[in-house]
């Protein structure tokens, strides 16, 4: 009987060890992310995801050497999953064996298959527009529609871009490949390097500064910037180049405007995977999409998410739908043809 009794007890109190070991695991409900946009950004999106979830969010703000950073780490990197800004940096993590795949019924639902790794080893949760910044007063409507027409012999010392080399032009040359083939994406490498006004240098609010100038007439950025640029208080003048152009969305009559994300994606090393996986279908949701795609004047993912006012302004264009695995797959061609045609000379 008292063995029963002490038997019993012990049952009890492995139950009640056991009880609490679930709970402290509750508690302990986590996951890491190596995020390369700011924590005020992200700060209340992690804070909903908590409040939702009850997954603690552990982020490392990192706005370079994240790749570097993982390599190192290896197996033993506290990172569970990582949220970066273009393809090409997505695809170089994936290019170094840093990531898993995964799959979801809610990433599926929510995020367009041309924007997610068709194994799930990235999914975008952003996306932005590679287009023309074009002067009011210099360039006809009409005048410049297409990336082609950057090439073209009217464009002669009329175009301005950063550096041939950047991320967000050796993207947007992969999708030239992908769509032309690479004889006709280097022969409109080499013609828009003859069309320069100046030798590429700068940021894309660089560009757009350029143009208000007057030293080109054309140039090449990201549709976010010119969210930036005019709710830009700290430095108001840049409201002034904002105001000069006109944001022209590239190639509607054919294959579309470029396009490009920021995304996210599970680590090979992740120890909480299945959080993980939870806070990128969280991201993904209505919610959480037109937060976090205002946050960068971005454009949401999921079909139906509502976008910032300022964005909502621009229109809405044709975006080419070429699926962004094949546009990272031709980016070190693209970086070859650059140095071929000797861009940034």
């Amino acid at each position: 009987m008292k063995k029963r009794v002490f038997g019993g007890v012990l049952c009890g109190a492995a139950l009640l060890v056991a009880a609490s070991f679930s709970a402290d695991r509750a508690l302990a409900a986590e996951v890491n992310l190596y995020s390369g946009r700011q924590p005020f950004l992200m700060d209340p999106l992690l804070d909903a995801f908590t409040k939702e979830t009850g997954i603690k969010v552990n982020m490392v703000y990192l706005k370079k050497g994240m790749l570097e950073r993982l390599k190192s780490e290896g197996a033993n990197s506290p990172a569970d999953m990582i949220l970066t800004s273009d393809i090409g940096n997505l695809h170089n993590h994936v290019a170094a064996g840093l990531m898993q795949p995964t799959g979801s019924s809610v990433l599926a639902a929510n995020i367009p298959a041309n924007l997610r790794h068709p194994d799930g080893l990235w999914y975008g949760l952003t996306t932005r527009a590679r287009v023309l910044f074009v002067s009011k007063s210099r360039v006809k409507p009409g005048e410049v529609t297409s990336y082609e027409d950057l090439a073209a012999p009217h464009m002669k010392g009329r175009v301005c871009t950063r550096s041939g080399k950047h991320v967000y032009n050796i993207s947007l040359l992969a999708s030239v490949i992908a769509a032309k083939g690479e004889a006709a994406a280097e022969k409109w490498a080499a013609g828009v390097k003859a069309n320069l006004a100046r030798k590429p240098q700068g940021n894309d609010r660089g560009q757009v500064k350029a143009v208000f100038q007057g030293e080109c007439d054309v140039a090449l950025g990201n549709t976010y910037y010119m969210g930036k640029m005019v709710t830009n208080e700290k430095e108001p003048e840049q409201k002034d180049w904002a105001a000069s152009v006109n944001l022209v969305f590239p190639n509607q009559n054919d294959r579309g405007t470029h396009i490009n994300i920021s995304g996210a994606g599970v680590t090979k090393s992740a120890k909480n995977k299945g959080n993980a996986i939870k806070l990128i279908e969280f991201l993904s949701g209505d919610a959480a999409q037109k937060i976090y795609a205002e946050d960068n004047f971005e454009y949401p993912v999921k079909a139906g998410a509502k976008v910032h006012p300022i964005v909502a302004s621009w229109g809405t264009f044709k975006a080419d739908d070429v699926h962004l695995a094949d546009v990272a797959e031709r980016r070190k061609v693209a970086s070859r043809i650059m140095d071929k045609v000797k861009y940034n000379d």
